[in-house]
């Protein structure tokens, strides 16, 4: 006779609102609010209601109480990538800040393609998030629409325009790139060049400087474009294809400091001394290129300020006040520092 085996345990039924607020000896609108307004509890209660729901294992039905309230209390930022660091100090900074006052951060990638984005903004929307950070532009034109029509506050980030769809707290890449090409025109450098990634940020980026070199009297700018999000290995690569046709170059932008450093490996391979006879300036101003020698020059972004100015627009409107400032230019800054 085959042995026999235990019945399959039923799963048990979950805690309910009602445990948590039995166990907290409190109500279960408390329980509620604790959920959803937490700042409006006294820190004792708070607390009690927080070690109910650990030892009970609750999990509160967002979706059921976002569709009565019509206040998930989740918001959601959609990057291009997590791949790269460029975007992980607003990221931190949004997730700070909305946590600070019961909200949570949900995160959704588009990659550098345009066509992800419509197929996820479809995704978040349905969701009904309190809010949604994007970076960037939008580039779909019915994903505009939609994102209009859902009603939910928007904040665009990483960008500027003075049609946003919602709100925006961002800079303008094209002064970026005008301003990289003044510094370096000033430091007596006649033959730039950019190596940039194929997004649309880093081409506007492109664009401010070739316009503003000519406007100084360099007509030939050459550019040479690598895949996004950019590596060390596509500066290295970019340095070597852009000299074999223009060995005279004596000042390369690259688009982000990754693609700088890489840049910067690759002249020094190369024996070419820098800065002496190539400058480098890159964009980003990350952190951890910090022990970089010689030091990257490079464009710094308040990049945790956008983070928590984007949250406070969102949780504003999202709690039915009024934002006093829906475009907001948090502006650039450039690092002067020794490869250039």
């Amino acid at each position: 006779m085959p042995p026999r085996h235990p019945a399959a345990r039923r799963p048990a039924a979950g805690a309910t609102v009602k445990d948590v607020a039995r166990i907290a000896g409190v109500s279960a609108i408390t329980v509620s609010r604790a959920l959803s307004a937490p700042d409006r509890l006294a820190p004792e209660t708070l607390e009690r209601v927080r070690g109910a729901i650990r030892q009970t294992g609750y999990v509160p039905n967002l979706l059921a109480g976002g569709l009565r309230s019509a206040r998930s209390r989740l918001v959601a930022a959609v990057v291009p990538t997590i791949a790269g660091p460029v975007f992980l100090d607003t990221i931190q900074a949004l997730t700070d800040a909305l946590d600070a006052r019961g909200y949570q951060l949900m995160l959704g990638q588009t990659g550098y393609r345009d066509s992800r984005e419509d197929a996820l903004i479809d995704a978040v929307i349905g969701r009904r998030p309190s809010g949604i950070v994007l970076t960037g532009m939008m580039h779909s034109a019915s994903a505009r629409r939609r994102l209009v029509a859902s009603g939910i506050p928007v904040v665009e980030t990483w960008d500027l325009t003075s049609t946003p769809i919602d709100m925006v707290v961002g800079f303008s890449h094209e002064r970026i790139g005008a301003s990289v090409a003044a510094h370096l025109h000033a430091r007596k450098r006649r033959r730039l060049a950019v190596i940039s990634g194929d997004d649309a940020r880093a081409a506007r980026r492109k664009d401010g400087f070739v316009r503003a070199a000519r406007k100084l009297g360099i007509t030939e700018v050459p550019v040479q474009w690598v895949p996004a999000p950019t590596t060390l290995a596509a500066g290295r690569a970019g340095l070597q294809r852009l000299l074999a046709a223009h060995p005279d170059v004596d000042a390369v932008f690259a688009s982000s400091d990754l693609l700088a450093l890489g840049v910067l490996m690759q002249a020094q391979s190369m024996g070419i001394a820098v800065p002496a006879h190539l400058g480098i300036v890159g964009f980003g101003d990350l952190s951890l290129l910090a022990g970089v020698a010689p030091a990257l020059t490079t464009v710094r972004i308040d990049a945790s300020r956008m983070g928590r100015m984007a949250a406070a627009c969102i949780i504003d409107r999202a709690e039915g006040r009024e934002v006093a400032e829906p475009v907001v230019d948090v502006g650039f800054s450039i690092v002067e520092r020794e490869t250039a």
